[in-house]
């Protein structure tokens, strides 16, 4: 038996359109708007999708809180590049790009709404194995 394929993460986002815009200049493509409130990005085969409830009328809920460890963690072939572009677009807490006791290169960061993000070296992946 096969393990199942991840074909969609949901982010929540309190700003569709700033989150839209932030993640289309990191990933430099324009994503696709799937509703008022869901931006989705194909990041090889898995779509980020962006979703601000209220902006396609969804009950908030109790919200969502994200815990201080919870990134999202993407491969990049070239980091120096991306860190550039999300601090171009408004990104926020970036660390340096270091080299990490398991192997990968990386480094981390929050994107403008607060959610955390790693950008990982592609070729340095650590996936357990």
């Amino acid at each position: 038996m096969t393990a199942p394929s991840l074909y969609r993460v949901i982010l929540p986002v309190s700003d569709i359109e700033g989150a839209a815009k932030f993640y289309g200049h990191v990933f430099q493509v324009a994503g696709q708007r799937v509703s008022a409130g869901r931006h989705y990005f194909d990041c090889n085969g898995v779509i980020l999708a962006c979703y601000d409830p209220s902006a396609d009328g969804d009950d908030l809920g109790e919200g969502w809180t994200l815990h201080d460890n919870q990134y999202l963690y993407f491969a990049e072939s070239d980091l120096a590049a991306v860190r550039n572009r999300i601090e171009e677009a408004g990104g926020e807490n970036l660390t340096e790009i270091e080299s990490m006791p398991w192997g990968e290169t990386l480094f981390y960061a929050r994107d403008p709404l607060g959610s955390r993000l790693c950008f990982v070296d592609a070729k340095t992946l650590f996936t357990g194995q």
